[in-house]
Parts: structure tokens; sequence; C-alpha cells
């Protein structure tokens, strides 16, 4: 790393420039902000609402699923193009969206509405912990735990900043995903559960007959979700992809630093994406294997009990404890990664409201640990009132899915509008960013038409 003079990713000076790697392996010791984005990812929707979907519809969404993972990364790469070209972050490229504002672009009002309806997935994720907590230690309610989850998660943010949350996020989540992967292996040897012939119906176009709002959820929710898309340029700049490629001014030099961080985070994409999009496929199969084979559904607070049988049923009753400390890594990843991005975006949101200067390192880091608090006391509030895990998963998967659309196409308008011209992307990731949005556009119109219908 050069030796930069400041401490703040979001200030881009000539002090702080580096070239990117080129060779394969320097280049995979750079990446990140993918890995915590994923880490983010492989929570509640593929440990909760993937089994659900093929709980409810065995084998036959299992396109769903994949597509849902594989098609958002163009947009997500793109994102992060535009915050290397700019140093803009995700909040700051919404507000630049043309249309009404009231102090700041209706996307951002629209944006705010729906971080705080997916604030439901945290609450799971909190009641799911909580509930695993209290199968290990009954005489300790699930309400107590979700406390002391709330209080101890608070501290660590409070005091982490993006290397910490790096280490924590990716270490949480990898073993629980190799078990996982593991599982759906295992599953194949079962002929009861699994057989080529119903994976083949997966992978043949089956609109969903039942289960729509789960389908939406997961469609919303697996793979890069709309809040992980808007939180991904954070991650960029934090990791000091924007810093390393140093201030736009168009150089022959700015160019290639550009163009080479830019390729860094296109394998960052990439990378992140097999591991979720691996993962979120294991969690299905096995939904849509065992649990629509004992045609149970997991609901309320028998959720982690009946997802238990993913494991238990393939490798053995041993495996339910195997499972109750994966289940823990992999939505306290989530909660951790989740939390410390909505945070950035919240406090970025006062920013562009005009509650700080852009450059004020310290407020905006006051703002982000104020946040980290709040944004975790909001869903207690959600579990007190509500106390349906799935259900929420639901409501907050939506939310992400109906905003998919609106990303999409502000994608495009920063592509034509405002990204620097000298690192335009090729034509094919344009032409793929076209039909992302136009498939988000209809997927999520088609569900809108089967809710009202």
């Amino acid at each position: 790393m050069a030796a930069g003079t400041t401490d703040d990713p979001y200030l881009l000076t000539a002090e702080d420039v580096e070239d990117a790697p080129v060779r394969p392996f320097a280049i995979l010791k750079r990446i990140g902000p993918g890995l915590v984005t994923a880490s983010a990812v492989v929570g509640t929707g593929e440990l909760i609402a993937t089994p659900v979907l093929g709980a409810e519809n065995g084998y036959l969404l299992l396109w769903l699923v994949i597509l849902s993972c594989v098609i958002k990364i163009v947009v997500q790469n793109e994102l992060g193009r535009y915050a290397i070209g700019t140093g803009e972050t995700g909040v700051e490229a919404l507000n630049r969206l043309p249309g009404p504002r009231l102090r700041v672009s209706w996307v951002l009002w629209l944006w705010l509405c729906m971080y705080t309806t997916t604030l439901m997935t945290q609450s799971t994720m909190l009641a799911g912990i909580a509930e695993v907590m209290n199968r290990v230690f009954p005489s300790i309610s699930i309400l107590v735990w979700i406390w002391t989850l709330t209080i101890g998660t608070i501290v660590l943010l409070v005091v982490g900043r993006y290397g910490f949350i790096e280490k924590i996020s990716i270490s949480l989540v990898v073993c629980f995903t190799f078990v996982t992967v593991g599982a759906a292996f295992v599953l194949m040897l079962r002929p009861e559960y699994f057989s080529w012939g119903r994976l083949s119906e997966g992978f043949s176009f089956h609109l969903p007959q039942g289960g729509l709002a789960t389908a939406a959820a997961v469609f919303g929710i697996t793979g890069v979700g709309s809040a992980d898309l808007i939180n991904y340029p954070y991650w960029c700049i934090e990791k000091g992809y924007a810093r390393y490629a140093g201030p736009r001014d168009e150089t022959p030099a700015w160019l290639r630093r550009a163009r080479g961080w830019i390729r860094v985070m296109g394998a960052d994409v990439i990378f992140a994406a097999g591991v979720y999009t691996f993962a979120t496929g294991a969690f299905y199969l096995l939904g849509a294997g065992i649990l629509h084979g004992l045609g149970v559904l997991p609901e309320g607070t028998e959720m982690v009990r009946t997802l238990s049988n993913i494991y238990t049923e393939t490798l053995g009753g041993w495996s339910n404890y195997l499972f109750l400390g994966g289940a823990i890594a992999v939505l306290y990843s989530s909660l951790f990664a989740g939390t410390a991005a909505a945070a950035r975006g919240y406090a970025d949101f006062v920013r562009v409201l005009g509650g700080y200067d852009r450059h004020d390192a310290a407020a905006r880091f006051r703002y982000i640990r104020i946040f980290s608090a709040v944004l975790l006391l909001i869903p207690v509030l959600y579990y007190i009132l509500l106390r349906e895990p799935v259900l929420m998963v639901k409501i907050g998967g939506i939310a992400q899915a109906l905003m998919l659309p609106i990303i999409g196409a502000a994608t495009l308008y920063l592509r034509y509008v405002h990204l620097p011209r000298r690192i335009l992307p090729r034509g094919w990731i344009t032409l793929a960013l076209w039909v992302t949005t136009a498939l988000t556009a209809v997927m999520m119109g088609y569900s809108l038409l089967r809710q009202l219908g």
C-alpha cells in the first residue's frame, strides 16, 4: 500500500495512489469487498428464505434461485466501477438521479423506505441466533439472548472499521458454507429425497404456482439484494480501490490506475458470486429435497428446529449441533456485515441532507457509530411486535425485490450521464446491464400482478 497521508478512505489524494496488481494471485490477495457483501448475503436469504422456497415448490424453482444470484452481478460490477471512477458512494450516486426532490432525490426516499423495511431481516437474524442459543441454554429466554446479542454487536461495530469487519465477516461464513455444500452432495446419495430427473425439472422454466411471496422475496434477497448493491460501493471505497486510483484528473496515469482497480474489483465480484451461488444452490437443494420430501415448512419459533432437518436428514443426528453452530455463524455474519453496511448508508444519507461536510471523517464515523446502535435496536422492536421470522424475511425480501428495477435503471443512468467516458464498460457489459434491468422489471411486475389478481 502506498504511504497514505490520511485515514479517511473517502478522501482521494495524489499521495495515496497505487498501481493495481496484474498477476492473478496478487489480484486475489486484494479482493475483499465482495466477500464482505457475500457474508451479508449468505444469511436470511440462503438459510431461511431459500430452503422455504424449496420446501414449498420442490426442485421446480431452482432456475429462479440461480438466476437471482447471477443476474445482479452486472449491476454490482457497474456500481463498483462508478465508485472507483468517481469516488462517490452508493447514496451519492442515487442522489444524482433526475426527478422530484425533497432536499434529496425521490429515489433516496424510496431507498430509505426499502432499507427500513429490510431491517425485518435483521430481526430474523437476531431471532434465529437467539433461538439457537435458547436451545443450548434453555434457562435463558430468547428475548434475553436477543438483547445480549444486540448490545454485544453494537460494541463490536462501534470499535471496528473495514479491516476488522472484513476479517470477522469472512471467517464466520466460510466453514458453514463448505459444510452446507457438502451436505448437498450427500443429499444426492439419498434416492428418497433426490433424483437427477427431479433436479433437471428445476432447470426447466416453471412460474411459481404456490409460495409467490416467498419466490419474490428470494429473488430480492438471494444473491446481492437491493441493499447489498447500494452497500457495495462503500466497501470498495473503504478497501481503498478509489483512493488507490486517485483523484480523477483524466491523465494517462489516472486512467491506467482506474482501469487496473476496476479489474481487481471485477475479480472481487466474480469470486464472491461463485461463493454465494454455490451456497444458495446448496441451501435450495436441501430445502427442496429434505423439507419438501418431509412435507414440513419452517414457521414461527420452530424455524431453526425445522431447518435443522436439512443437516440431520443428510449427515445424521450428530450434525444437529453442527447445524446450530453453523446457523449462528451464518446468521451472525449477515447481522454483523449487514448492520455495518446499513450504518454507512444511513450516515451518508444524513450527510447529503446537509448534516455534515463530505470530508469530515470524524462526523461520518460518529454517525456510523450512532446508526450501528439504532439499526440494531429497530429489529428488536420488530421482533417484539411480530415474532414471525419467516414472514419478516419475506416482507424484507419483497421490499428489496421491488427496488431492484429502480437500481438497475439508476445504474444505466449513471453509466450514460455521469460515469467518466474513458472507463466506460465494454458493449457486452452495457447490453447485460440493459437485459438485467428489463428482467428484474418483468419479474417484479409479474409478482405484483399475481398478488393483485
